[in-house]
């Protein structure tokens, strides 16, 4: 997300103090902690440890109506068992500078062969350069919001290529600053395994979705394309947003194209 705020410089100050970089890495790390501890209790099921890096030329947010406004690269990884994971999203500009850390904790309540049921939580970080005043000059400073929120994802699979559902994600900044409150819900469809030339295979995921930021909101239809070949880790993928009606701010029409490797490695533990 990329809200258009002012500040003061105090505020800004604070945002990057220490003591906000150390309450992150303890977070961090408890997570860590807390996730060993429920996956060790699991006996005799299969785990998995997986992840995709993207390079793309326009960062997109979560909420696909935001972008970092230049070439980013994120790192998506996943390590879990069969219901519980934990799934945290790194975004870095290509310069090195960080956009976002996302710690995604996700459980599958419903795991069924065609109807499935997720729900998920996360802390977030979010990172931004503001103009601030050093000793009478104007210099750039790395400011770090926070941000709490869950999702509820429900999902019918028609078929082997075909499946449909709802995604609703709702959060809420920890920051002397806007965004406060945000509401996210989308109807989510999506088409797998579409057979293309020489062994190509196409993802399409479009939605229709609604988005409240505090005061403002509006109505926006986006799609995601994946194109990749069968057994292969790499592949492009595009984002597509269009601005139906919204008084959000951020721009119109919103797309980016970027180049990704998948990986993926699935495990048994067995209880000692």
């Amino acid at each position: 997300m990329k809200p258009i705020f002012k500040t003061s410089c105090s505020t800004l100050l604070e945002g990057l103090s220490s003591h906000t970089l150390r309450k992150s890495s303890y977070l961090i790390l408890i997570s860590f902690a807390v996730f060993t501890k429920s996956f060790s209790q699991e006996a005799k099921s299969s785990h998995h440890f997986s992840g995709t890096i993207t390079a793309t030329n326009n960062g997109i947010s979560l909420i696909p109506s935001f972008t970092l406004g230049r070439p980013a690269v994120f790192f998506d990884l996943s390590v879990g068992g069969e219901r519980l994971s934990f799934d945290p999203m790194f975004r870095f500009g290509m310069d090195g500078k960080p956009w976002s850390f996302v710690f995604w904790w996700r459980y599958k309540v419903v795991k069924d062969r065609r109807f499935t049921l997720n729900v998920g939580a996360h802390p977030a970080f979010i990172f931004s350069e503001m103009p601030v005043m050093v000793d009478g000059k104007e210099e750039k400073m790395l400011v770090t919001k926070r941000f709490l929120a869950g999702e509820l994802a429900p999902m019918y699979k028609v078929s082997e290529r075909f499946s449909f559902g709802l995604y609703y994600l709702q959060g809420h900044g920890f920051n002397p600053t806007p965004p406060y409150n945000s509401n996210f819900l989308a109807l989510n469809t999506v088409f797998s395994e579409l057979p293309l030339f020489w062994n190509m295979e196409l993802r399409v995921n479009p939605q229709f979705f609604f988005l409240r930021v505090d005061d403002t909101s509006g109505t926006y239809v986006t799609s995601n394309f994946a194109l990749k070949k069968n057994d292969f880790p790499i592949g492009i993928n595009s984002t597509l947003t269009q601005k139906i009606d919204s008084t959000v701010p951020g721009d119109d029409f919103v797309w980016n194209l970027g180049l990704y490797y998948n990986f993926a490695n699935d495990y048994k533990k067995d209880k000692l």
